[in-house]
C-alpha cells in the first residue's frame, strides 16, 4: 500500500462534504463516470455479441461464457470488494476497481480468440467488484448526511442517462466502426476518473472494520459458481462424466460455502438473516425473476439481430422504453408500495413482466418494432416499475439496520447468480449450442422455449411473493431491532430504543423501519435521505459502504427505502428525490 495519509472515518454528526460545494459535485462526478463506465458494459456487450461470434468465430457457448465470465467474477467477489474498500479506504479501492477494469478491457478489446476474450471478462469483473461497491460508497461516505439523499438521487438519474445512452453508443460503434471499440471506450472513462477521484475525491473508511477477511468463503462461491455454470454450460459438449463432476465440485463447494459462512466469526454473507422468512422469500424471488431478466437480454438482442434481421444498433436500443419508464416511474412504484405495502406490487409486476415477455415470444422474420417489440417492452418495463423498488426496500426492511449494506450486497449477489445460471443452463435446455446462432430458423425455435422458460419463472417469482411476502402493520409501535433469528422486525413490538439526545445520526435505524418518526424526535431528525438506485441487479447496490457515526461506532447505512410511512424511490432523477423528500416530512 502506498505510503499516503490514512483513509479518515465516515463524518460525524453534522459532518461531511456539502453536496453543492466544488468537492461534492467532483465526488458525484467520479462516482458517476466509474458506475457509469459499468453501466455502459454491461448494456453494450450483449449487443456486439452477434459480431463478435463472427469475427472470433466463436460458438454459441463461447458467447455464453463472453457473459457469464464477467458475472462469475462479479457475483463471487462483490462482496469481498465492499470489505475491501471498508478496510482500506473506499476511494482507494474504488480507483484499484477502475484502473483494473480498464486494464482488463483493454486485454477484452485486443484479444483474438474467444478463450482470450472470455479470460479478459473473466478479470474485468474482478475489477466490477472492487468498482461496483465503491462508487456509492464514496457518496455515503463522504457527503453530509443531510444531502446523501440528494446526491443519491442526482447519481442515481445520471446513471439513468448513461443507462439510457449505452445502447446508441454500443450498437453504433458495433455497427459503424468495430466491436472491440465497445471494450476500449473504457480506456479514456476510466482515466478520467482516476484523476477525478484521486485529486478532488476525500478518502473515508469504516474505524470498526475488523477481523479476517472471509477469503475461504470468497474462494468456495467462486468454485461453487463456477462448478456449476461449466456443466449447466458445456452440458452437450464435454463429456457425461466430466459434466457430471464439474456439478458435483460447484455442489461440494457450495455446500462448504454455506457450513463456512454459518461457522467463522466474520463471514461476508450472515447466514443468520435467512432466519427471517421476509429475507429469505425476498431473495427467494429475486433469484427467479432476475434469472429470467437476464436471460431475456442475453436471448432477445440476438433475436433481434438474426431472426429480425434488426442491425446492431436498432437491436440495443430496442429496449430504451424499459429505462425510460423506469426513470419516470420507478419512483411512483416504490411510493405505491410504501403506502400499500409491498406484497401487491411484488405480486403483480413479475406477472406484468410475464405477459411482455409472452409478447416477444413471438419476434421473427419481418417482425415490426412498433407492433411486435414496443408492446411486449411496455408491458415488461410497467412490470418493473412495480417490482424493483418494492424488492429492495423489502430486502433492507427485512434485516436489522447494522447488517443492510450485507444484505444488499446478498441480494446483488443472488440477483446476478440466477442471471449467471439462467445464461448457462437455458440454451442447452432449449437445444441451441455449436454455431446455430447462425442458422435464424434453428435459434428462433430455441428462443421462443427459452422465453417461455422466463414466462415460466417470472410467474414463480409472483406466486412466491404472494404466498411469502407480508405487509408490515402501520403501527408506531411496530419498530424494533430483534436479533436476526427473531425474523422480521415487523413481527415484534417494542419501543424505540434511542432517545432523542443518543439517537444515532443517519438513515432510519431498524427502530424506525416501519411507521412515522417517534413523536419525541424532532422534525429535523424525521427527515431521512430517501432515495435508492435502481435495482439489486444493477450497479446501485450498497455493498461495504457503512458509515459509522462519531459516539456508538454502529454500522449504518443511508436506506433508500424504507416500509411503512415512508417513500420509496428507484431509478430516482431529481424529482423522484423531491418527491419522496417532500412526502417523507409531511
Amino acid at each position: 500500500m502506498p505510503a499516503e495519509r490514512p483513509p479518515t472515518a465516515a463524518p460525524p454528526v453534522g459532518a461531511g462534504v456539502p453536496f453543492q460545494s466544488t468537492t461534492g459535485r467532483w465526488i458525484l462526478i467520479a462516482a458517476v463516470l466509474g458506475s457509469g463506465m459499468a453501466f455502459l458494459d454491461g448494456t453494450v456487450v450483449n449487443v456486439a455479441l452477434k459480431t463478435i461470434g463472427t469475427d472470433l468465430g466463436a460458438s454459441l457457448q463461447e458467447l455464453q461464457w463472453v457473459t457469464n465470465a464477467y458475472l462469475l467474477a462479479l457475483a463471487s467477489l462483490i462482496l469481498l470488494g465492499g470489505s475491501l474498500g471498508d478496510r482500506f479506504g473506499r476511494r482507494r479501492t474504488f480507483q484499484i476497481g477502475v484502473g483494473w477494469f480498464a486494464v482488463c478491457s483493454l486485454l477484452c478489446g485486443l484479444a483474438q480468440t474467444p478463450v482470450q476474450l472470455i479470460a479478459a471478462r473473466a478479470l474485468q469483473g474482478v475489477g466490477g467488484a472492487l468498482l461496483t461497491p465503491g462508487s456509492l460508497a464514496m457518496i455515503q461516505g463522504s457527503i453530509a448526511e443531510s444531502d446523501r439523499g440528494a446526491a443519491i438521487g442526482a447519481w442515481s438519474g445520471l446513471g439513468g442517462v448513461a443507462a439510457a445512452i449505452g445502447p446508441f453508443v454500443g450498437g453504433g460503434l458495433v455497427q459503424f466502426a468495430n466491436w472491440r471499440f465497445v471494450f476500449l471506450i473504457n480506456l479514456p472513462l476510466a482515466v478520467i476518473t482516476m484523476v477525478i477521484a484521486g485529486r478532488k475525491v476525500p478518502e473515508s473508511a469504516n474505524p470498526d472494520a475488523a477481523g479476517r477477511f472471509d477469503i475461504v468463503g470468497a474462494a468456495l462461491a467462486t468454485v461453487a459458481l463456477a462448478g456449476i455454470t461449466l456443466a449447466l454450460v458445456e452440458a452437450r459438449t464435454l463429456p457425461t462424466g466430466w459434466v457430471i463432476l464439474s456439478a458435483a465440485v460447484g455442489l461440494l463447494a457450495l455446500a462448504g460455502f454455506v457450513l463456512v459462512e454459518r461457522s467463522i466469526g466474520n463471514p461476508m454473507m450472515p447466514t443468520q438473516l435467512f432466519g427471517s422468512l421476509q429475507f429469505s422469500a425476498s431473495n427467494a424471488m429475486t433469484l427467479v425473476t432476475y434469472a429470467a431478466f437476464g436471460a431475456v437480454v442475453f436471448f432477445l438482442v440476438l433475436q433481434l439481430q438474426i431472426g429480425a434481421g434488426f442491425g446492431p444498433l436498432a437491436a440495443g436500443v430496442a429496449d430504451l422504453p424499459l429505462t425510460v419508464l423506469m426513470l419516470l416511474l420507478a419512483s411512483k412504484g416504490g411510493a405505491l408500495a410504501a403506502r400499500i405495502g409491498p406484497r401487491l406490487p411484488m405480486t403483480v409486476g413479475p406477472l406484468l413482466c410475464a405477459a411482455g415477455v409472452a409478447l416477444l415470444t413471438g419476434i421473427g422474420a419481418g417482425t415490426s418494432y412498433w407492433t411486435g417489440v414496443l408492446p411486449g417492452m411496455v408491458l415488461f418495463g410497467a412490470g418493473l416499475v412495480f417490482l424493483v423498488a418494492p424488492l429492495t426496500a423489502t430486502v433492507l426492511a427485512a434485516a436489522p439496520d447494522r447488517h443492510a449494506g450485507i444484505a444488499s450486497g446478498i441480494n446483488n449477489a443472488v440477483a446476478r447468480a440466477g442471471s449467471l445460471l439462467a445464461v448457462a443452463a437455458l440454451p442447452a435446455i432449449v437445444g441451441l449450442n455449436g454455431d446455430v446462432y447462425r442458422d435464424p430458423i434453428a435459434f428462433g425455435n430455441g428462443y421462443r422455449g427459452a422465453m417461455w422458460i422466463c414466462v415460466g419463472l417470472l410467474v414463480a417469482g409472483g406466486v412466491v411473493s404472494g404466498l411469502l411476502i407480508r405487509n408490515p402493520p402501520r403501527s408506531a409501535d411496530s419498530r424494533h431491532d430483534p436479533d436476526i433469528d427473531g425474523g422480521p422486525a415487523w413481527n415484534h413490538v417494542d419501543p424505540p430504543r434511542h432517545s432523542q439526545g443518543s439517537r444515532r445520526s443517519g438513515p432510519a435505524s431498524d427502530d424506525d423501519r416501519i411507521g412515522d418518526e417517534s413523536g419525541e424526535q424532532s422534525e429535523q431528525q424525521t427527515v431521512r435521505d430517501q432515495v435508492r438506485p435502481f435495482g439489486p441487479s444493477s450497479n446501485a447496490e450498497q455493498l461495504g459502504d457503512d458509515v459509522h457515526d462519531g459516539a456508538g461506532g454502529e454500522r449504518q447505512e443511508d436506506h433508500a427505502d424504507r416500509l411503512g410511512g415512508e417513500a420509496v424511490t428507484d431509478g430516482g432523477a431529481d424529482e423522484g428525490w423531491s418527491a419522496a423528500d417532500s412526502g417523507h416530512r409531511q
